[in-house]
């Protein structure tokens, strides 16, 4: 796909949501269900169903997915999504590309064995490796703008409410 294609395809996509701004306010939505018999969750995605459970370091065998790994796939996903869509829209070769994420966790926050200790991720690092000969201008413009699309990224950087509710079945 090039540039003039991208346009095309999400030209009358953009023309909807200029004359009708709630046609682009969507609810994505994630469900699970919690495992009978191990400490695990089978999350549906779509297209497969994963099976998330404790990592190693808290306990669990390794055979299922870790929510944090997942975390970093999303953003890994996202990022690439972005960036490879930005490079097009800009007209930007590339010949190769990769995209890492890393986080620093500290399990003694949710395992309660120590009260200061953070729960999460306390640094995320995301990472592109780019075979392009453009200038460094326009890969600091395609960071710039990858950096601003990326929904799971400003959805980490910005923090936003996230309100929880407990409910008997």
């Amino acid at each position: 796909m090039d540039a003039g294609q991208l346009r095309a395809m999400q030209a009358p996509i953009k023309d909807r949501y200029k004359s009708d701004p709630q046609a682009a306010v969507i609810t994505l939505k994630a469900n699970g269900t919690l495992d009978d018999a191990h400490i695990a969750c089978k999350v549906e995605t779509g297209r497969a169903l994963a099976v998330a459970g404790l990592h190693p370091a808290t306990g669990g065998s390794g055979l299922e997915l870790c929510s944090g790994d997942m975390l970093l796939e999303a953003l890994v996903a996202c990022a690439g999504v972005t960036l490879k869509a930005v490079a097009t829209a800009l007209d930007i070769p590339l010949k190769s590309g990769r995209v890492s994420a890393e986080g620093d966790l500290d399990f003694r926050g949710t395992l309660g064995v120590a009260k200061d200790a953070p729960v999460g991720f306390a640094q995320i690092r995301l990472r592109f490796d780019l075979d392009t000969d453009v200038g460094q201008d326009r890969l600091d413009q395609l960071l710039k703008l990858t950096e601003r699309y990326c929904v799971v990224y400003q959805t980490i950087k910005r923090g936003p409410p996230v309100e929880v509710k407990l409910a008997r079945a």
